[in-house]
């Protein structure tokens, strides 16, 4: 029984020194793994290696050369770059999470505050949150804070670049722009519209737009949807939707009536729509579509599970670019039904150059071979196409390269 509470309030201290390390109240430290971990799931992939590699750590020859003995996470700090900090490959993050499976048990809700120490023994690694050879222990004083652990865990990628494009890229078929709402007019006829001016829209015949607990309130405004062709074989794969903005809906639309004897017909009246951030002026003729669900930002980034062999489709931002840089987004000629999850990281390829054998008499062609170039994370997936966050870079990425999977 006594050895039973022990081991309750060990595992209730390194609960409370989250809390403590990051000023959050103490009964939401307690009360928010259950919901933590149905917003950051563990997938049976990544748990089976950090079983696997807690038995005794990672070989020293997989650290990064100058992985720290101590660290203290920041704010700011994201899991890329602490990965990064101890590994030689950032995308083996699940195995760095099992160097310390019992202090460190969801690899996304690590919090500002937290010391880590880095102990080898026999060959191997682990980290650990005390020095080699002390308990575990941690004298805990209680704040009264509002704030939610999951707010204060480290995101996988820095949330000022990859979060306005969580919510914009869009895939569409053929017809769904064409048969969504339309934007009548904006206020006073302006073309430059900002934050709170209000626009009116009206919805297809049979779907106008209405507010109500089962119908969309939030929309995103689209425009002109470009076709991504697969670069190897020319099929398109789907149809990307210009972004523009964002709106609510503040007032139904009502429809015509034919009127009678008795009452005059009357002119269909659009919904009242308020603006909300935008990208471009917003003008007649734009489509609305609903707003996407929210997505969360933290994600283990790994090693694809399945062999990935796909291409640079465009460059997200401008139909004009054709190089992107680091921190761009990078569309991909392969989607969900190909095994691309958020969180994958590639590598980027460069193609190597056709050129003239100048040396061989009769001058032939040949085809340099590819170079690795970088590191891309797939953060966001339709059906045939995926969105990659170009996150190491040597030379600028084009339209056409490879990404393979990291080695």
């Amino acid at each position: 029984m006594m050895a039973s509470m022990r081991m309750q309030c060990a595992d209730w201290g390194r609960t409370a020194v989250f809390a403590a390390a990051t000023g959050i109240a103490l009964t939401a430290a307690l009360h928010a793994p259950k919901a933590q971990a149905q917003k950051y799931p563990i997938t049976s992939g990544q748990r089976a290696t950090a079983q696997q590699v807690a038995q005794r750590g990672v070989p020293l020859s997989e650290l990064a050369p100058n992985a720290p003995d101590k660290y203290v996470v920041k704010r700011g700090d994201t899991l890329w770059h602490i990965s990064g900090m101890y590994l030689k490959r950032p995308w083996r993050w699940p195995e760095l999470w099992g160097m310390n499976l019992q202090s460190i048990r969801n690899p996304h809700l690590i919090y500002p505050g937290q010391t880590l120490y880095l102990i080898k023994d026999g060959g191997y690694a682990r980290l650990s949150t005390s020095p080699a050879g002390e308990p575990e222990t941690v004298r805990v004083t209680p704040r009264v804070r509002t704030d939610s652990l999951s707010d204060s865990a480290l995101p996988t990628l820095d949330p000022k670049v990859i979060e306005p494009f969580l919510e914009e890229p869009l895939i569409v078929d053929e017809e769904a722009l064409a048969n969504a709402p339309h934007i009548v007019a904006t206020t006073e006829d302006r073309v430059l519209m900002a934050e709170g001016q209000r626009i009116y829209a009206r919805g297809p015949a049979d779907a106008p737009m209405q507010l109500g607990p089962d119908k969309p309130r939030y929309f995103r405004i689209y425009r002109d949807a470009k076709a991504l062709k697969d670069p190897e074989t020319g099929e398109i794969l789907g149809y990307e939707a210009h972004y523009l903005g964002k709106a609510e809906l503040l007032r139904s639309e009502t429809p015509a009536t034919a009127g009678t004897e008795q009452t005059p017909a009357s002119d269909p009246i659009p919904a009242t729509l308020q603006l909300g951030l935008t990208k471009e002026e917003v003008r007649a003729g734009d489509r609305l579509l609903p707003a996407p669900p929210r997505e969360f930002l933290n994600f283990t980034p790994r090693a694809p599970q399945v062999p990935v062999a796909a291409r640079v489709v465009s460059v997200y931002g401008s139909a004009a670019l054709a190089n992107a840089a680091q921190n761009q987004v990078i569309s991909l000629n392969r989607g969900a039904r190909d095994g691309m999850e958020p969180g994958q990281v590639l590598a980027i390829l460069s193609q190597g150059a056709r050129i003239v054998d100048k040396a061989d008499p009769d001058r032939p062609m040949v085809q340099l071979p590819s170079e690795r170039n970088g590191l891309a994370v797939v953060f966001r997936t339709f059906e045939r196409v995926s969105y990659a966050l170009i996150v190491e870079i040597h030379t600028p990425v084009r339209i056409g390269d490879k990404l393979t999977n990291p080695q």
